[in-house]
């Protein structure tokens, strides 16, 4: 306990500081902590990630990671990034028989599914430090919720949680757990939107916070879904008492590209 309290506030103050700097020192700490991440689901399919799977992994990934004006400038071409994305799935799609299917179709979604995952989800949270003048407190508002609901989930499951959410994915949460995490997150998002109005109404603010919190738990189950069929118990030691990177970020990549595609930040 002690380890996982001391990594949380090193962690925790790294990541915000580095929240509140912006620019492209920020930008570069999410492509780190995004290789790592795309890292440890490599290492759970037992792939090397120096190896020729592992880098073509870390490439796609990259390329849907970084922001537009990044690579524009690194790779000048009239070709968008997903452009250049499908293009790799073709050329990945030829390796299967290039190889005789020494590398396979199921490895192949593997890595294009891995790329979107984690590529998608840090790119949104980059994309959404760079909003002009709001971009730091729309970061902010949605960890707080994050961050709530984990913690009002935690509590009111240990306390009263009887009913299970989801018992073949994640055996420990309960329905009451997941009630009273969306609960806390309802007040102390009102409170945020209150002291800083980001959203034009507060019906957006409560209706960005219920989508926040619900897919933030859904992240969740996702990732623990993949650790379960992976057989692993954490993605990572990365964050000692704390797992992996993808043990920390599973709620705020998910819920980033959501936020996003429904034009909500």
């Amino acid at each position: 306990m002690k380890q996982r309290i001391i990594t949380g506030i090193l962690g925790g103050a790294l990541f915000i500081s580095l929240v509140i700097v912006g620019g492209w020192l920020f930008t570069l700490f999410i492509t780190i902590v995004a290789s790592v991440a795309m890292i440890e689901l490599l290492r759970m399919k037992k792939i090397a990630p120096i190896s020729l799977m592992g880098i073509v992994s870390l490439v796609s990934m990259w390329l849907l990671l970084v922001p537009a004006s990044w690579f524009d400038q690194l790779l000048p071409s009239h070709f968008t990034k997903v452009e250049i994305f499908i293009f790799m799935i073709l050329v990945l799609l030829m390796f299967t028989v290039v190889t005789k299917n020494t590398f396979t179709f199921d490895e192949v979604g593997f890595v294009i599914l891995s790329s979107v995952y984690v590529g998608f989800g840090f790119h949104y949270l980059i994309m959404t430090r760079e909003i002009a003048e709001q971009g730091i407190f729309l970061v902010f508002f949605v960890l707080f919720i994050i961050w709530t609901t984990d913690s009002g989930a935690y509590f009111v499951g240990r306390k009263w949680g009887k009913n299970k959410l989801w018992p073949d994915i994640s055996p420990k949460k309960t329905i009451e757990g997941s009630v009273g995490g969306i609960v806390a997150a309802l007040i102390v998002g009102t409170i945020f939107q209150i002291v800083f109005p980001i959203f034009p109404s507060f019906f957006i603010a409560v209706f960005v916070i219920l989508i926040a919190s619900i897919f933030g738990q859904l992240g969740d189950l996702v990732e623990s879904a993949l650790k379960r069929h992976y057989a692993v118990k954490d993605s990572g030691t990365m964050l000692p008492g704390h797992g992996g990177i993808l043990d920390r970020f599973d709620s705020l990549i998910y819920v980033m590209p959501i936020l996003h595609l429904l034009q909500l930040i």
